[in-house]
């Protein structure tokens, strides 16, 4: 990922991380899950049958800009 450039600034280099998800009953990583958020019953996010993918995140050390990528299933 060293050829990666940032979006906003150009700059190069950005360094790989990660979003942490500390909730309940949370992996420790957040993930990104195709399409429309859709509320349940009792208000929580319905995610039964959708795809899940892990968040890859690299952050530019010119402006701090985060670039997200959603690459692997989780």
């Amino acid at each position: 990922m060293d050829t990666m450039k940032c979006s906003q600034c150009g700059g190069s280099g950005l360094e790989p991380g990660f979003i942490e998800d500390t909730g309940e009953h949370a992996r420790g990583y957040s993930r990104w899950i195709a399409g429309a958020l859709e509320r349940g019953l009792f208000g929580g996010a319905k995610r039964m049958g959708r795809p899940r993918w892990q968040i890859d995140a690299f952050r530019c050390p010119g402006c701090g800009h985060l670039e997200l990528f959603a690459r692997q299933p989780s």
